[in-house]
């Protein structure tokens, strides 16, 4: 073992005078000669005091992915408090040798029932890359287990994703999410895409700040609660209800601020405060990390990896043209190659006879049943492209802006929601709440407003 900070360095005698299986190699000035150490395997576990850095999930995948178990030595409830919501183990600065050489084995011996193979896509094994895979062509990907997810929550988790091309992910997902919330269920929407996020525009949304990095900056440093999560997500009221959304990073370099440990933090609390949970999700599943043979890369496709693996449901949206078809087909090789067992439900996006011929839907089948995987196509969404524009002009969604068009008809079928519920009064009784206007959007809530909104 190594250690890091002066309240670390003082258990260094006791531990050597014990003489048992716990050793300490190395003791470390700061956190970056600690990780340095850690990642050339000379060590199995690290102690690491207040005054050696602050410790995050991301700093904790850096220690799982090198296979090292973390022990913190704490004394003050808050720091002890957070250290549990990271899921680290921790003992007081003057615990005995004898105690913490206890500890240090226990945790060593639990660590060896996680080795890499199994590791959860969830934790250090998406985070970094493994060259592994890499050096044998004939491995086969079933053949890595992953560890089931543990959800604490009750809600569900949807998951739209698609391949590369503007299948229309987006416009799924908001309105999906838009349906469900007007039905009368607690919606959260999410906005984890990490190339391209659109979510905040589609709801004419002028707020620049990104709600899902404050949500993972948060559960980065273990201080993410429901009370936290609340904070950073905006209200949007659709039809008399209330959509919660958290908002996408506002560019595409700050990908790393999604930290798949972070990440999954977010979506679990996500389980306990909406009862169901949409997931806007980039379309890109590589992982070329592998091969630079960096093992301390980190992926950028691997907040839509987690949000896929945490997902109940994944909707893979495809265009229904002569070149989103065939993407749609490669792209869900991909995603079971990824994640094997995975069974997403198809649906086709902007079917028109102008794309595929007369009968769009006859053709799209039988060339589907030709060319594509064995699970079936769950639905044909028509394209409806005039009401779409009109819906992001304003900022609003289908169910408000058109609520008969037949591409509206058809997300809320495959959300599962009756029409006929959903043709009521606008606004329904006790929504009492400030409401500030915008192109047809409302957002209420006791945040700070900007004038103009």
């Amino acid at each position: 073992m190594v250690t890091g900070g002066s309240a670390a360095r003082e258990c260094v005698t006791g531990l050597e005078n014990l003489r048992g299986p716990v050793t300490v190699v190395r003791w470390c000035n700061n956190l970056a000669e600690v990780i340095a150490v850690c990642q050339t395997g000379l060590a199995r576990a690290v102690i690491l005091s207040a005054d050696a850095g602050e410790l995050t999930s991301s700093l904790i995948d850096r220690f799982d992915n090198a296979d090292v178990v973390v022990v913190a030595l704490a004394d003050d409830d808050d720091s002890r408090s957070r250290l549990e919501a990271l899921g680290i183990r921790h003992t007081t600065s003057d615990v005995a040798a004898v105690t913490l050489a206890s500890i240090i084995e226990a945790a060593v011996e639990a660590a060896g029932d996680q080795q890499r193979g199994s590791r959860s896509l969830q934790t250090g094994g998406m985070s970094y890359t493994d060259p592994t895979p890499a050096l044998d062509s004939d491995v086969d990907p079933e053949g890595f287990p992953t560890a089931e997810v543990t959800a604490t929550g009750t809600g569900e988790v949807f998951a739209v994703w698609g391949p590369a091309g503007s299948p229309g992910r987006t416009t799924v997902a908001v309105n999906l999410a838009a349906e469900l919330a007007a039905d009368g269920r607690s919606v959260l929407l999410i906005d984890a895409d990490t190339y391209g996020a659109s979510v905040a525009a589609s709801l004419g949304l002028l707020d620049e700040s990104a709600g899902i990095a404050q949500a993972c900056r948060l559960a980065d440093q273990g201080s993410l609660d429901r009370a936290g999560l609340r904070r950073a997500i905006t209200v949007v009221a659709v039809r008399g209800s209330r959509l919660g959304v958290l908002t996408g990073v506002t560019r595409a370099d700050r990908w790393t601020e999604l930290r798949p440990a972070a990440l999954a933090r977010v979506l679990e609390l996500a389980r306990e405060v909406a009862d169901v949970t949409v997931i806007d999700c980039g379309f890109c599943l590589e992982t070329d990390e592998e091969l630079s043979f960096d093992t301390v890369a980190p992926r950028r496709n691997a907040a839509t990896l987690c949000c896929l693996e945490t997902a109940d449901t994944i909707f893979a949206v495809g265009a229904a043209d002569a070149v989103g078809l065939p993407r749609l087909v490669r792209a869900l090789a991909d995603l079971t190659a990824s994640m094997p067992g995975t069974v997403p439900r198809v649906v086709l996006n902007k079917v028109r006879a102008a794309a595929v011929g007369r009968g769009p839907e006859r053709q799209l089948r039988e060339a589907w049943d030709r060319f594509g995987p064995a699970q079936q196509v769950e639905a044909f969404l028509p394209a409806d492209f005039t009401t779409v524009d009109a819906a992001l002009l304003g900022g609003s969604v289908l169910l408000e802006s058109a609520p008969r068009s037949p591409l509206r008809e058809g997300i809320a079928a495959l959300a599962g929601v009756p029409i006929e519920q959903l043709r009521r009064w606008p606004f329904g009784a006790g929504h009492n709440e400030v409401k500030f206007s915008r192109n047809g959007v409302r957002l209420m809530g006791n945040g700070p407003q900007r004038s103009g909104l």
